[in-house]
């Protein structure tokens, strides 16, 4: 037989608790936390993501697998989350861009921590850095899982299930208690079957609903009633915890932001400090004393600058009159005067376009002048050209008549 989903992957008590994070010397506590908090930001970021719920369940699933094979010390919570949600949303062909992921997980992180929301550039260092340990989680999670990724939730049996026990009306609160054990281990202790029997079973108690027990129903389902009653007292102490916070367990850096949180009891830092630290360049000490000097001489600068405002002021008012007084009466002149100033200024721009005017005038004038002198010049070229070829013609014809009288006068002769 071929299995193709990971529901023919379970681990008993003993497994869970000889783990890889507890043999790295994480206890229960911690490593509960841990899971809970990294479930919390596989089901924001889909919101944020606009992602189906069976991208965050897929996702939820194969986060628990992995920690069961790997440990919090050696893999960071935050990057199997996020890669978890990449690899979920290609499985249930819904798939986002690492970019969008990247992005999404660099806000939350933002925002939890309260650290100003930075704009992450695409082309830089950091981006870089997120976007290949995002790929090589991503054959991480591959690996573990054997290439088998199919994942079966107990959603599905869950409506089933209450349409045979004619109790439509428990669907809405046994679906959140099942997106609530997604949080958990039961996905990896008991069989979707047993868990969607299990939340039908606690949503009933919650609603007072009574639903048959003589057979009791559940046997119906292949289920049995110690995994039911597990499954409600998981539910139940999950619901006893506190908000879950990270736990900084793994050894290397994990943050999806630039820069850590600040410290409250430190200074400010300038902007080139800043980039400095944020570039990781050593920042001098000679500028925290630069600092305290400028701070401690600003006071005295005050003061010096008070005591000269203060000598110079008597000189100027020469006790004659209140200062109020001279105050209104420099803003009265200075307004006169600005006005004056105004309104020579007016005169003077007046005055500059009129001879403008004026001088494109007699500049057009002088153009029309000139183009009348070329045209009479012209004209007279023309007209005496014409009398020379006049004056020639007239002359060849009177030398062509005289030739002719002289020839018959010789002719007569003769």
């Amino acid at each position: 037989m071929i299995y193709t989903a990971i529901d023919t992957f379970y681990l008993t008590d003993e497994q869970l608790r000889d783990s890889p994070s507890r043999k790295d010397g994480i206890d229960e506590a911690a490593e509960t936390a841990l899971r809970v908090y990294g479930c919390d930001l596989i089901q924001e970021s889909g919101i944020l993501l606009r992602l189906p719920q069976a991208v965050m369940a897929t996702a939820q699933v194969l986060f628990h697998c992995f920690y069961c094979k790997k440990s919090f010390v050696r893999f960071s919570a935050k990057r199997v989350a996020a890669s978890c949600v990449w690899l979920a949303g290609k499985l249930e062909e819904s798939p986002r861009k690492s970019k969008h992921i990247i992005f999404v997980f660099h806000r939350m992180e933002c925002r939890r921590e309260n650290l100003p929301i930075e704009y992450l550039d695409v082309f830089s260092k950091k981006y870089s850095e997120l976007r290949h340990d995002l790929i090589r989680t991503e054959r991480h999670l591959l690996k573990e899982m054997g290439f088998i990724c199919h994942v079966e939730h107990p959603h599905k049996f869950i409506s089933n299930y209450l349409v045979t026990l004619e109790a439509p009306e428990l669907t809405q609160e046994a679906w959140n208690l099942a997106n609530d054990s997604l949080r958990t281990t039961l996905c990896v202790r008991f069989k979707s079957e047993v868990v969607a029997c299990g939340v039908v079973y606690a949503a009933a108690r919650r609603r007072g609903i009574p639903l048959p027990e003589d057979p009791p129903w559940w046997t119906v389902f292949d289920a049995d009633e110690a995994g039911i009653q597990e499954v409600c007292r998981v539910l139940a102490h999950l619901y006893s915890l506190p908000k879950s916070q990270y736990i900084p367990v793994y050894k290397d850096n994990d943050s999806f932001t630039v820069r850590r949180t600040p410290d409250p009891h430190a200074l400010k830092e300038s902007p080139a400090s800043a980039v400095a630290s944020d570039k990781g360049t050593p920042i001098p000490s000679s500028s925290s004393q630069e600092k305290d000097s400028a701070t401690k001489a600003a006071p005295n600068m005050a003061k010096e600058k008070s005591d000269d405002e203060g000598k110079s002021l008597p000189a100027e008012l020469n006790g004659k009159q209140d200062p109020a007084a001279n105050l209104k009466s420099e803003k009265s002149e200075s307004g006169v005067g600005r006005s004056r100033e105004g309104e020579k200024e007016r005169s003077r721009g007046r005055d500059r376009d009129s001879r403008g005017r004026d001088s494109d005038r007699d500049s057009r004038g002088r153009d029309s002048d000139r183009e009348r002198d070329r045209r009479r010049r012209s004209r007279e070229r023309s007209s005496g050209h014409s009398d020379k070829e006049r004056s020639r013609r007239h002359s060849s014809r009177d030398r062509g008549g005289s030739h002719s009288s002289r020839d018959k006068d010789r002719h007569r002769h003769h």
